[in-house]
């Protein structure tokens, strides 16, 4: 009987481990590295970045002008 209370305590305490914060409409997590996978374009309100297999991003990002050649209008 005790071995069967000490066994229904473990599987108690494992079952209720961590949570982990969703974000991105419930497809993305809440975490300070992302997986290798994984991209952010969001930060998370306290757990850090949120974490999103690109598969559910449905835009792409912006071009930045670092890669634009300056010119001059002469």
């Amino acid at each position: 009987m005790q071995l069967l209370f000490l066994f229904l305590t473990v599987m108690v305490l494992l079952a209720q481990g961590t949570r982990v914060t969703k974000c991105w409409n419930t497809r993305g997590s809440c975490r300070m590295t992302c997986k290798e996978k994984e991209v952010f374009y969001i930060l998370c309100k306290y757990e850090g970045k949120c974490c999103v297999e690109p598969k559910y991003v449905h835009f792409k990002p912006k071009a930045s002008n670092a890669n634009l050649e300056l010119t001059s209008a002469d």
